[in-house]
């Protein structure tokens, strides 16, 4: 009995975590929160500008993640697999917020939607990626930073390649123009 005491205080694997999350062990969640939720973090603040709406796609995530550790087969790092999660989920999102825009926006409310820098101020590359309008900022995140290719992106945003293509480029464009300045 002492030694099983004793063995929950001391720090589980990864696999231990996710077995023991996926059974239901709120503790266990904790621990893969505390662990990933920062990578998660940094990808949904990328991927929303505003900060509640990334605060919702990581609460999101996590909700997904513990929905879907029950399944985890461990076939690839649990880090990788709830970036994978992060990555969907945003994609999910974005599809929503697009069929919502086509109806809400003109395309001219689209091309003014970059926030310009201050004249002489130091422009990163995080604050400009910020800048981008929403669909060239998605985008550009998903090559350019996840590595995904263009094609995949096109399948799992339900685009045409050429679109995404497109929004890459024109993103590179006004990154480039931005950073210049």
């Amino acid at each position: 009995m002492q030694g099983e005491f004793d063995r929950e205080r001391l720090p589980l694997t990864s696999d231990e975590t996710s077995h023991r999350t996926g059974h239901g062990d709120l503790r266990a969640f904790e621990a893969v929160y505390r662990d990933h939720f920062r990578r998660v973090w940094a990808f949904a603040s990328r991927w929303e500008r505003d900060a509640d709406r990334a605060e919702d796609l990581l609460q999101e995530v996590f909700v997904r993640v513990w929905r879907a550790l029950p399944d985890f087969r461990g076939e690839s790092a649990l880090g990788t697999w709830i970036h994978s999660i992060a990555v969907r989920t945003a994609i999910d999102g974005a599809r929503g917020d697009r069929r919502r825009e086509e109806r809400e926006r003109s395309a001219v409310a689209d091309e003014s939607a970059a926030v310009e820098p201050r004249p002489g101020a130091a422009v990163d590359l995080e604050r400009a990626i910020a800048a981008l309008p929403d669909g060239q900022r998605r985008m550009f995140i998903l090559h350019a930073i996840e590595g995904y290719r263009c094609r995949e992106i096109a399948d799992s945003m339900g685009v045409a390649t050429g679109t995404v293509q497109s929004q890459v480029f024109r993103a590179r464009q006004k990154l480039k123009e931005v950073l210049e300045r």
